[in-house]
């Protein structure tokens, strides 16, 4: 039989595709089944309309059956076969592709009419079993024919092609799995366990069943009933879900099925907290199934951490994180996308364009922020358990890149510890209980509520019983800075600035300790900005206030990364005058000057240490402290 070559460039391509289209070797497995699906799909297209197939749709099944002595995984289906022609077209020309021809066909008649996804496009994955086998045997035959034909190939060198028996329309794909190297474990791919755990991950949700020998644990017949002996049988069993549940009605899948299917999905045993189903035609027609986890994954903060959703088409595995389709402020979100309207590349692993996931992504983050509105307005305990595991999130979505287009649409999602109320509360909220007259949202941020509940410029606005927001997040004051405002409502930091209060307080004559404050910034020097009367504090001696760019807060937020310069806030020294030790060094300005200085740096550091921020010299603030002790 004389053997039939590749043509030059196909013999180039199929070297390519071996070496380096493919990611992973495991993935011939999905293409094979991919191709027996097809199969399968174009047979049942013809069953429509030819009732000479005789086949019902529960009659279609894929086989994998392995021969450990001969080395051979095979790969058998049903469908509708391969006449000599199509064997030279579609197998003997790389990249030719019967699928390809076949959805150009049906495309032209009516859609309605043909319930089928073709994904196979390229007629490169067939060759893809080429990875682990070294050489290859189909024998097919086509529905309508008579005669069945052989092809078989060890690769680039070329094929033959040959009338063979076979009995059955359809086609048998045996791969002589290569003998194993140093480097690789061939073998592997003639284990039931490992073969069972590919179709698991890349096919479990091909529609038509797919059977393998399994090993059992059986009792052994004729053992004592009290004693019995076990022996290991091996049975044919469907291992593929073929239903998936996002293709299923919501109706129809309870919650104890959803509960599963995140646990396998996530590997998690708790439950998630929302599930969110998505249908949806048009320009892009896909489903969805998606989940908010109950608790923050311990690595989620961490670069070990993957986001992503699987991606799949028509059923197929094609990305098991496809990390592009939601933003990053929505990478807790975890589930599955299937569409059959995805631009596969040659590999099926990477897309060939990305305006169908970009039209996917915009829909699916709406759905997401739509749910968590509606689980904020339905269920406030529920959500603000949500918040804590995930409301950092939602404040990098306003200030991340794209963060201006979405701040309307997430600013009623974000929420901030109230002083008055001792909880979670909404900037809507806080803006219906503002005071008559009052002017700003005040803030005030933190390490912890205890620490800014502690702040002596609170000490004000507690006694006028303004509602304070305590931000504790590290970019909380990021987000109200990019927010700007809320309901116009501008955002005011009660340690910056003037605080707008009105009254007394504020128009007091500060003429008095005009020499006071001068002596405070000459003995301090660059270290503070200025020194000025507190209008702010009450039973407190001393506050660091900060001027006008960046926070305190924000200081110590850029302390963790390397920057080309330092990002230092402004420091202004607030002094309260009816204070004692203020009082104590006003009198030792008059009598004792060092005095007088010493006392101002021990207020400047305990301002410091107020505001969390640390000591220049811890060492030498203990010695001056113990200097007045004397």
């Amino acid at each position: 039989m004389a053997k039939k070559q590749f043509k030059a460039e196909s013999k180039r391509l199929l070297d390519l595709m071996i070496n380096s289209i493919y990611t992973h070797k495991e993935i011939f497995l999905r293409e094979i089944i991919s191709n027996a699906s097809d199969a399968i799909d174009k047979l049942c297209y013809v069953a429509l309309t030819d009732d000479k197939v005789g086949m019902n749709r529960s009659d279609f099944a894929i086989t994998v059956s392995v021969d450990k002595e001969n080395r051979t995984l095979t790969v058998s289906d049903n469908g509708i076969g391969m006449s000599r022609e199509e064997l030279e077209n579609n197998l003997g020309v790389i990249a030719s592709s019967g699928s390809y021809k076949f959805r150009q066909e049906t495309e032209e008649k009516d859609k309605k009419d043909a319930d089928i996804d073709i994904i196979g496009q390229f007629g490169v994955g067939f060759y893809s079993a080429f990875m682990v086998a070294d050489s290859i045997t189909v024998r097919t035959k086509k529905y309508g024919e008579e005669q069945a034909y052989e092809w078989q190939s060890s690769g680039a060198d070329g094929y033959t092609i040959a009338e063979c028996d076979k009995e059955a329309v359809g086609t048998d794909v045996i791969m002589h799995i290569k003998p194993d190297t140093d480097e690789e474990k061939y073998s592997e791919y003639l284990e039931s366990y490992r073969l069972h755990a590919l179709v698991k991950k890349y096919s479990d949700y091909i529609r038509y069943p797919i059977r393998m020998l399994l090993p059992e644990q059986k009792v052994k017949e004729g053992s004592d009933p009290e004693k019995p002996e076990y022996e290991t049988v091996e049975e044919m069993k469907t291992v593929n879900s073929m239903v998936p549940l996002w293709q299923r009605k919501k109706s129809d899948v309870t919650d104890e099925e959803y509960n599963k299917f995140y646990s396998e999905l996530t590997h998690e045993f708790d439950k998630p907290q929302r599930t969110i189903t998505v249908s949806a035609e048009g320009s892009v027609t896909y489903k969805a199934l998606l989940f908010v986890p109950s608790s923050r994954p311990f690595n989620f903060y961490t670069e070990g951490y993957e986001k992503g959703l699987q991606l799949y088409s028509a059923g197929v595995l094609i990305m098991d994180k496809c990390d592009s389709l939601l933003p990053d402020y929505l990478r807790f979100v975890r589930g599955v996308v299937d569409s059959p309207d995805l631009s596969l590349n040659i590999s099926r692993e990477l897309l060939q364009h990305d305006r169908q996931l970009k039209v996917i992504g915009q829909n699916l983050e709406k759905k997401v922020r739509a749910d968590l509105e509606k689980f904020l307005k339905d269920d406030r305990e529920g959500y603000e358990k949500f918040y804590e595991n995930f409301g950092r999130q939602i404040g990098y979505g306003i200030v991340s890149d794209g963060g201006e287009s979405r701040k309307d649409s997430l600013k009623d999602l974000m929420m901030f510890y109230s002083s008055t109320q001792k909880k979670l509360t909404t900037l809507k909220e806080y803006v219906e209980r503002m005071k008559e007259g009052q002017k700003c949202i005040y803030y005030a941020a933190g390490e912890s509520i205890a620490a800014v509940d502690k702040l002596p410029q609170t000490e004000l606005l507690k006694d006028k019983d303004y509602e304070v927001l305590y931000l504790t997040g590290e970019t909380d004051e990021f987000v109200l800075q990019a927010l700007m405002n809320y309901d116009e409502k501008p955002f005011r930091s009660i340690v910056d600035g003037d605080l707008e209060l009105g009254g007394e307080d504020e128009q007091k004559d500060d003429s008095e300790s005009a020499e006071l404050m001068q002596f405070v910034k000459e003995t301090l020097g660059d270290k503070i900005k200025e020194a000025k009367v507190s209008h702010r504090l009450k039973t407190h001696p001393v506050c660091l206030t900060a001027g006008e760019g960046f926070s305190f807060e924000m200081e110590k937020y850029f302390k963790n990364f390397q920057m080309p310069e330092p990002i230092k806030a402004e420091r202004i020294l607030e002094l309260n005058v009816d204070h004692p030790a203020v009082k104590a060094m006003a009198a030792a300005l008059a009598t004792d000057r060092d005095k007088a200085a010493l006392y101002a740096k021990i207020l400047y550091d305990q301002a410091n240490l107020i505001a969390g921020l640390p000591l220049e010299d811890p060492s030498a603030y203990t010695d001056m402290v113990a200097q007045l002790m004397q």
